[in-house]
This record gives structure tokens, C-alpha cells and sequence, in this order.
């Protein structure tokens, strides 16, 4: 479909454990702008490992975050991931796309440790205008029911989905576009949220690998609770600070470990489980706990690769008034997905 086919805007709704975030973002100029932001707080244990314990608190501040960006009866883009959500680059006898398709299910099978009578499938061809016998495929398995859990709390809230995207999938869309001269070689995209950070490995631009662990930025501040005696906000407040506290040493120091670990295992499986021989050459953070005072200085210690935090808004557009009263260099660092997910032109 051509150009003005599509939406002039697009909304992405990314529903985090900790907060819900919204950014909206306006296709109809040469380039895209940012034109709104808006977040709320999600109150503790709503959301525990991914899974939602109480739709209705969920559903109430997806609710208050739309409002909070001006939205009303426009669908959003909004996205899954997980252990759930498997994606993978195989190879195919180079076939027409229609017919790919009805190859894929079969295809699937062999890589996918799901029951694939229980999940969505898609794909991309990566290579279309090569002319060799075979083709890449990025293969994209989801369970459906973590495509319908998200389904039902949008009904909930009253919202309408245009998209259901892939989280990273997302967080690629808006790298890419920030972050240009990384689409070369292999690199490691870390989203480092309230209780689970996303491992994202690609090479050359293509998302190859997607991991999670269970550490976030929840760990980070009941470490310092226990540890130091501090009270949760005390310790949000070391977190969400500019200062590395030397209470922050040995927290950034333990949780950094286990985020590098973890890193380091996904790209070594990734090294074994493809033709390429090329090393990891950088990792970028996001998400809340790439603000943690030194622990981007600590992944770079125990990784020995440069390490930086990743910005949304590096090449973005963005609109006077888009942030209103919130703080950009407090909450960027959060909008990786949500940009990612309202960069989506939807048809």
C-alpha cells in the first residue's frame, strides 16, 4: 500500500512490570516525529515475572496513559516477548514468498520447541534479491496464548490493536534509526528492565537472538534494602540518581556480573549455532536500569567491549511540548520500545 494509504500517526504501548509507557509518533512529514510521551506507574506485583496477576489494575493505567498522551480511540502497536517467543535465521530452498509461506509451518517445526498447533508463526526473507539456491529466513514464533493474554488486557482496557509486534523486534526498529553505524558487524542491544532484562543480538542490523534473564532493576533495589537498610524510595532514589554512590559498588558490581553472564552466553550460543565467526564488538543499554550509576561502567569491566547507553531520541525528531513536565534525560532511556513500536507505519 503507498504512502498515503497509510496512518499519518502511529501509537506504541509498551506495558512494562514497572510502568506503561506511551510514545506517538507523526509519519506525514520526510522523516518521523515524536509528538507525545506519557507514562504511568504500575502499582507493585501487578504484573510478577511477565505474567499479569491483576488485569484490572493493568487495564486502568494503560487507561491513564493514553489519556495522559492525548489518545482516544486509536489503535496502538503494541508488542510480546519473552521465553515464550522464539526467533530465529534459517535457510529455505529459495522459493517465491507466497510459497515460503506455506512452507514455513513445516520449517517451523524443525526448529521451534513448541507445539505448533499452539503458537502464531511469521517470517521475513532477509536476502529476496539474491539469485542462490537457498534463502535466510527470519523465522518468528510466539504461543498464542501470550498473543491472546495481551489481546484480552486490551479489551479490558478498551483499546483496539493495529499490531502485535515483537519486543525485539521494536527495540531494533528504534535502534536502527538512532544508531546507524551499528548495523554493521555483531552487537549487543540490553534492555534492562523492572524485572527481567532482554538480551538482543544482532549482526549486521538483523536480530538474531533474543534472551531473557531474570534480573532487573527490582533486584538492584532490594539488594540495597537488604544490604544497606535503605527504604525503597531511598534506594530508587541511588538508582535513579546521577551520583554513583559507593553503596551502588558492590549491587552493580553482583547484578552486573550476572547481566554480563548472561550476555556473554548468548552470544557464544549464537557463535556455535551459526556460520558466523564474527565476535561481539559492542553492547548498548536501555530501558530503567541503563541509568544505574557505574553499571554501564561494570559491564564494560567484565565484558571488555566499550559499553554505552542507547538514546531514542539520538536522531529523532522530536515535537516542542512532546515531554510536557516530564524530565527527558530522566525518562529516555525508557522509551526504546515504545518509540520502536510507534516507528511502525501501520497500513
Amino acid at each position: 500500500m503507498g504512502l498515503f494509504g497509510r496512518k499519518k500517526t502511529t501509537v506504541g504501548l509498551d506495558i512494562g512490570s514497572g510502568l506503561i509507557k506511551v510514545a506517538v509518533i507523526d509519519h506525514g512529514r520526510s522523516e518521523p516525529e515524536l509528538t507525545k510521551v506519557a507514562i504511568a506507574p504500575l502499582l507493585a506485583d501487578a504484573i510478577v515475572e511477565g505474567e499479569i496477576m491483576d488485569p484490572g489494575i493493568v487495564a486502568d493505567a494503560v487507561r491513564a496513559a493514553l489519556s495522559a498522551a492525548g489518545i482516544k480511540n486509536k489503535p496502538v502497536v503494541t508488542a510480546v516477548g519473552g521465553r515464550d517467543v522464539i526467533i530465529k535465521k534459517i535457510q529455505i530452498d529459495r522459493v517465491k514468498e507466497q510459497q515460503a509461506r506455506e512452507l514455513i509451518r513445516w520449517e517451523a517445526e524443525q526448529h521451534v520447541p513448541f507445539d505448533m498447533e499452539s503458537v502464531e508463526l511469521d517470517f521475513q526473507i532477509l536476502d529476496p534479491d539474491d539469485d542462490g539456491l537457498e534463502m535466510s529466513v527470519l523465522l518468528v514464533a510466539a504461543k498464542r496464548d501470550l498473543v491472546e493474554g495481551k489481546l484480552r488486557l486490551l479489551t479490558d482496557a478498551e483499546v483496539t490493536p493495529s499490531v502485535v509486534d515483537v519486543d525485539a523486534f521494536a527495540l531494533h526498529n528504534a535502534f536502527e534509526v538512532n544508531y546507524p553505524d551499528a548495523m554493521s558487524g555483531v552487537v549487543c542491544l540490553v534492555n534492562i528492565g523492572h524485572e527481567v532484562t532482554n538480551i538482543n543480538i544482532m549482526d549486521d542490523g538483523i536480530p538474531l537472538l533474543t534472551r531473557d534473564i531474570a534480573v532487573g532493576t527490582r533486584r538492584f533495589r532490594e539488594d540495597l534494602q537488604r544490604e544497606r537498610g535503605l527504604s525503597a524510595e531511598e534506594a530508587d532514589g541511588l538508582l535513579q540518581g546521577y551520583d554513583r554512590s559507593p553503596h551502588l559498588q558492590t549491587v552493580t558490581e553482583t547484578r552486573g556480573e550476572e547481566i554480563a553472564v548472561g550476555i556473554e552466553r548468548a552470544a557464544a550460543f549464537l557463535a556455535s549455532s551459526s556460520r558466523s565467526s564474527s565476535k561481539l564488538k559492542a553492547a548498548y543499554t536501555c530501558g530503567g536500569g541503563a541509568r544505574v550509576p557505574g553499571l554501564n561502567e561494570a559491564l564494560a569491566a567484565r565484558l571488555r567491549l566499550p559499553v554505552e547507553m542507547a538514546n531514542p531520541l539520538q536522531r529523532l525528531r522530536v515535537r516542542d511540548g512532546a515531554f510536557d513536565s516530564l524530565v527527558i534525560d530522566d525518562v529516555a532511556p525508557l522509551l526504546m520500545l515504545p518509540i520502536g513500536l510507534a516507528l511502525r507505519q501501520v497500513a
